[in-house]
């Protein structure tokens, strides 16, 4: 099966308009993946099928998600390679996106993409997760916050739970042994202001891969103290 065709079948199932100039962009994408990918380390994900299917359709998945729909603005918290950023705002052109990641050579790789793919209402900032959360323009100020298995969830919900204005969600995209985790993760959910709404399973097109969405609504406000200082989340998670 086509490239186009497999994409295109993921993106009629989350009910999501897919065409031939959406499909141009993921392609410049894709070889703009594996051009930097040779000078820094963006992804062990190298062969075209396996982006496709590893990358691309597993955050076309996160349509699963029907609020990616509607939703007016997006974090994406320790973006990397621009996942699941980019390829959402690609699909989604009413959306605006900001992409968070601490290494500033992955920075100057997506501001390439950006300008490649000619995208609008997205941009990046060079940073960690635990110093912008604490800025009065990016607290609390967005409708989704999300993370693709940047960390377990109990360090990921501290990343990105403040980002997320009450009634907003963080979107967790997780690969496929999620019980353990939430539970572990249950307490940490809570303090933050969050609640487990649902979790999606997610198969990926013409692969036998499993992955997760989980998704956690938030509540109530963020206690100001969080997230804490950098290193202090991973090496003392909320319990």
């Amino acid at each position: 099966m086509e490239h186009f065709d497999i994409m295109n079948i993921a993106c009629e199932k989350v009910k999501v308009e897919f065409n031939e100039t959406k499909y141009n962009k993921f392609i410049k994408y894709k070889e703009m993946i594996k051009e930097w990918n040779e000078k820094i380390n963006l992804t062990a994900i190298t062969e075209d099928n396996d982006i496709i299917q590893k990358h691309f359709i597993d955050c076309i998945e996160a349509f699963k998600f029907q609020y990616l729909k509607e939703a007016k603005n997006l974090i994406d918290v320790g973006t990397g390679g621009g996942f699941p950023g980019i390829p959402i705002k690609i699909l989604n052109d009413n959306i605006n996106v900001v992409l968070l990641d601490s290494l500033n050579k992955r920075i100057n790789f997506l501001n390439e993409v950006i300008s490649a793919l000619e995208l609008k209402d997205i941009k990046t900032i060079h940073g960690r997760a635990e110093d912008f959360a604490k800025d009065k323009d990016y607290r609390e100020s967005f409708d989704i916050a999300t993370s693709r298995a940047v960390a377990n969830m109990t360090v990921l919900s501290e990343f990105c739970i403040p980002y997320v204005k009450v009634g907003g969600y963080f979107l967790a995209l997780k690969g496929p042994a999620i019980e353990d985790e939430l539970k572990e993760a249950k307490n940490a959910i809570g303090t933050l202001g969050g609640k487990i709404q649902e979790i999606i399973e997610v198969e990926i097109e013409n692969s036998d891969i499993k992955h997760n969405l989980v998704i956690i609504k938030k509540i109530k406000a963020t206690d100001i103290k969080y997230p804490r200082k950098a290193g202090m989340v991973t090496k003392k998670p909320i319990r």
